[in-house]
């Protein structure tokens, strides 16, 4: 799936950007309730994985989170 494709999908499409630039993780769950809900989140969520995104919320995942999953994807692959 092409990046702009899943893109003009998504729900946070008009959403105001400094919601999933959020300062701590622990003040994430606004953009995490907005991924969740969200048609394309698998898609964002690779996107993110595939590119290192370092900043914000993509799919409902923290940097922190992505990170973890990037781990464990190595540990099985």
């Amino acid at each position: 799936m092409k990046t702009h494709t899943w893109r003009s999908q998504a729900r946070c499409q008009g959403i105001d950007p400094e919601i999933f630039y959020p300062a701590a993780d622990e003040d994430a769950d606004e953009a995490k309730s907005i991924c969740s809900n969200c048609n394309v989140r698998l898609a964002c969520l690779e996107y993110a994985l595939a590119v290192r995104e370092r900043d914000g919320v993509w799919g409902g995942a923290t940097e922190r989170e992505r990170r973890r999953i990037l781990r464990q994807r190595r540990r099985t692959a």
